[in-house]
């Protein structure tokens, strides 16, 4: 054990580990996206960002200038981005949390608690997007919550400047602490190149927290009381067809209280989720369970203290996920049941850390509704972080939402991480975990567990997955996609980045071998070998993402299965080999596209499956994009076919005020959705939220024709106070 424990321990500081000052001013500093103040002038340059590619190690082809400082209230970092190209940057959103990949974009890491795993990230473009999120498990970003900071932008001859406001009351951080850990990188999109400030390695993405820099000279920082309060009020309306219409209006607050600096306790009353977007529509033609994001605000707050290590690791891009996720706790379990909400009135949440300690502890309280009657519910979660990447940790969940149950779930994971494997800069992983559930009336046969090892680096990524999940494991608050299954997967890739071929900036390769075994008799059910011969990325931005996918597979269905309405496959065994061509053109044009398309096999007949979307940009005020998903299916049990089809279209008149319309339509459920939400920002904490939903049924096959199915429509306003 101590051997294995060095191995992940061998570099637990990196010797060339970046270090930078911020500098205390009391002059005040006036946010326009101008570095004019004295206070800027005379603080010190962080020092020169390195290429992370094309040129690893080499000086950026342009140069960036960082500064930092604070005052009692702020930490501020100013970006002067010189480009000698200026009309050539590209700064195609404003939206909010906005995707800003097809973009020039500057984007920062606080690892306030210099823990080396979890840090909060903000991140801008040449039009002054909002983006921010909480990065966590090393390396995985979501951007669903939201915080309360300011950035402006400015455009030059010269480049770009981008001045950023961070208010410490938005950030957690232990009260005594120094030194945080810091990383700023910079894309220049139309060269598809990346520098950053520390890490600039190829093995090491910049949300890999662990390979971030440290500042210090931040002194002993307030929160002042610590307490904000986030007072909403809420009105709705629906018009369901053939129902009488009703209406109703709501109050409303979010209170967050930091009882020490690094420990936070979140309270909600009368909590309204009315301006959460609308879910992506999916169509499964799997026999499995599809997951849907977390996206309500209150469940996001502190989301990587309630993460386990019980998922698989993620595959490199381009191959599709085993389709075996075990979540002990799935926030969505609670306040949404068959996807309708059911109300909650209220919840308290205390997560932060105490020395090298992580604590979560949440309760929610649901209505009584026809949906289900009133419910309490309980998720505590612990980690005790060792070395310098790893941890062991343990959860337990209280509570079920389906009417008249009751269940738990407890468990323990572990992860081993470094990124000096063997002392060299490679990174590797050993994740563990068993959790049991107890639930209804099962009696035994009710644990999951597995076994994990991901070798993830730039040029060859490795991974090793073992798992099991008894036929009676149901974690009423969590998420299981298979059951009284035994999973082995092994994959491989091999990435090379060939100098001046063909203008590739990489290419990718991978194999992939996928089984599963009952549990209960120890019979195959599945496998599947995945062979990804040619993934070319050019430096362009455009790919062909698959020239000639290989996807070979066996099913065995133990009792018949409809997978289209009226089309039910029999028991028995099915194989299949089918091929995939994708390819995609760069974002980085106003116009681009995707095509993929799949052919071959398909259960016991055949099947082509084409996936089309197109993208429009009018910088950066209006992006549309449309898709659509078409399975054409043939077999002796009946032909169908599968339609998926959406469109979004963003309008931003500026930062602060964002139009977002989504329509989606399936055959499956022959309803046609829109969504239109409206989100004005008056000041940072300040919004107003409207929001109109329509949905239709299709009538028949053939006919044009819709009819009205509901409405609704809902209004928010909401206002911090920060004491």
């Amino acid at each position: 054990m101590y051997g294995v424990l060095y191995l992940f321990s061998a570099a637990s500081v990196a010797s060339d580990e970046r270090l930078a000052g911020v500098t205390l001013t009391t002059e005040p500093i006036v946010l326009d996206g101008h570095l004019n103040e004295d206070a800027w002038i005379q603080a010190p340059d962080i020092g020169e960002l390195t290429q992370r590619q094309p040129a690893t190690g080499r000086a950026p082809s342009e140069r960036t200038e960082v500064k930092l400082l604070r005052d009692r209230d702020y930490l501020y970092i100013g970006v002067i981005a010189y480009d000698s190209e200026a009309d050539r940057i590209i700064g195609t959103t404003m939206k909010r949390d906005g995707n800003l990949n097809a973009d020039d974009r500057i984007e920062i890491l606080l690892d306030t608690f210099h823990d080396k795993r979890n840090a909060f990230y903000f991140a801008t473009n040449p039009s002054g997007a909002f983006v921010d999120g909480l990065v966590f498990a090393n390396g995985e970003l979501n951007t669903n919550w939201d915080a309360i900071w300011q950035v402006r932008v400015n455009r030059t001859q010269a480049g770009w400047v981008a001045e950023f406001a961070i208010p410490f009351k938005s950030l957690n951080f232990p009260e005594s602490q120094a030194y945080w850990g810091f990383n700023i990188s910079r894309t220049i999109f139309r060269k598809q190149e990346e520098a950053q400030w520390a890490g600039a390695r190829l093995e090491s993405p910049f949300l890999q927290v662990s390979q971030a820099g440290t500042i210090n000279a931040l002194g002993r920082l307030s929160q002042g009381v610590g307490l904000d309060a986030k007072i909403f009020s809420a009105m709705r309306w629906v018009d369901m067809a053939g129902l009488d219409k009703a209406h109703d209006s709501d109050f409303g607050m979010d209170v967050f209280y930091s009882v020490t600096p690094s420990l936070k306790l979140t309270g909600t009353l009368h909590t309204d989720f009315g301006e959460t977007e609308a879910d992506a529509r999916q169509i499964n033609l799997t026999r499995h369970s599809l997951l849907y994001p977390e996206k309500r605000a209150f469940f996001l707050e502190d989301v990587g203290l309630f993460t386990f290590s019980g998922t698989d690791p993620v595959a490199q891009g381009g191959i599709p996920v085993a389709g075996n996720d075990v979540y002990p706790f799935f926030s969505r379990r609670i306040g949404l049941l068959e996807g309708t909400e059911v109300p909650i009135e209220g919840g308290l949440k205390l997560a932060g850390t105490a020395g090298r300690t992580s604590v979560g502890l949440l309760g929610v309280h649901t209505m009584d509704s026809p949906l289900a009657e009133e419910k309490d519910f309980l998720v505590a979660r612990v980690r005790q972080n060792f070395l310098q990447q790893s941890y062991v940790g343990a959860i337990f969940t209280d509570g079920s939402p389906q009417p008249g149950q009751t269940g738990r779930t407890y468990g323990m994971d572990v992860r081993l991480a470094t990124s000096r494997f063997l002392e060299s800069s490679r990174n590797f992983i050993l994740n563990g975990y068993a959790v049991r559930s107890e639930s209804g009336d099962a009696d035994g046969d009710d644990w999951s567990y597995g076994l994990s090892a991901h070798y993830p680096n730039d040029k060859i990524n490795l991974q090793a997955v073992i798992r099991e999940t008894q036929e009676n494991f149901d974690p009423a608050l969590g998420f299981v996609q298979r059951r009284n299954v035994r999973m082995y997967r092994a994959g491989a890739g091999y990435n090379p980045r060939p100098d001046d071929l063909l203008g590739l900036q990489q290419m990718f390769h991978a194999v992939y071998f996928t089984r599963f075994e009952r549990v209960d008799t120890g019979e195959l059910e599945s496998w599947n070998l995945y062979v990804k011969p040619v993934d070319w990325h050019f430096r362009s931005g455009d790919s062909i993402h698959a020239l000639l996918d290989i996807i070979s597979s066996y099913e065995r269905l133990f009792e018949p299965f409809e997978i289209a309405p009226g089309v039910i496959l029999p028991s028995g065994e099915y194989r299949s080999t089918r091929f995939l061509s994708q390819l995609a053109t760069a974002t980085k044009r106003p116009l681009s596209a995707s095509l993929s398309y799949q052919w071959g096999d398909f259960w016991s007949g055949s099947a082509e499956q084409v996936t089309a979307s197109m993208t429009y940009k009018w910088p950066p005020w209006l992006t549309f994009t449309g898709k659509a998903d078409q399975t054409f299916a043939r077999m002796p049990e009946g032909d169908f076919v599968v339609r998926l089809l959406s469109a979004d279209l963003d309008i931003a008149a500026t930062p602060f005020l964002l139009l977002s319309n989504r329509v989606q339509y399936d055959n499956r459920s022959r309803n046609l959705a829109w969504q239109a939400r409206l989100r004005y920002t008056l000041r940072p904490g300040t919004d107003v939220f409207l929001v109109f939903d329509q949905g239709w049924i299709h009538e028949e096959v053939g006919d044009l024709r819709f009819r009205t199915a509901d409405r609704k429509a809902s209004a928010k306003f909401q206002f911090t106070l920060r004491f």
